[in-house]
């Protein structure tokens, strides 16, 4: 089951309040997209800030396309590797 927060553009957030659907944007002729203002002052992103895009694949295709702080990359994985490779060294 899903909660819904309230108010114009509300994101339906899971119960276990890990992700959300923050807003549907749509991709100009450019391949730009934007990102809403109320999202970007939660978020605390700024012009110039640089942010990774990464994705998931699944059959082959892209399926899902998230955006990290380009600064938590090293800490991420650093992370997810670390304990490949204490194992390797």
């Amino acid at each position: 089951m899903q909660k819904k927060a309230k108010g114009a553009g509300a994101a339906a957030v899971s119960e276990a309040g890990c992700c959300a659907v923050e807003a549907i944007v749509t991709v100009d002729e450019r391949g730009q997209l934007v990102l809403p203002k109320e999202l970007r002052d939660r978020a605390g992103i700024k012009a110039g800030d640089k942010l990774a895009v990464t994705s998931w694949k699944k059959d082959g295709e892209v399926c899902c396309i998230a955006l990290i702080r380009a600064g938590n990359l090293g800490g991420m994985v650093r992370s997810m590797l670390g304990p490949v490779m204490k194992d390797v060294v």
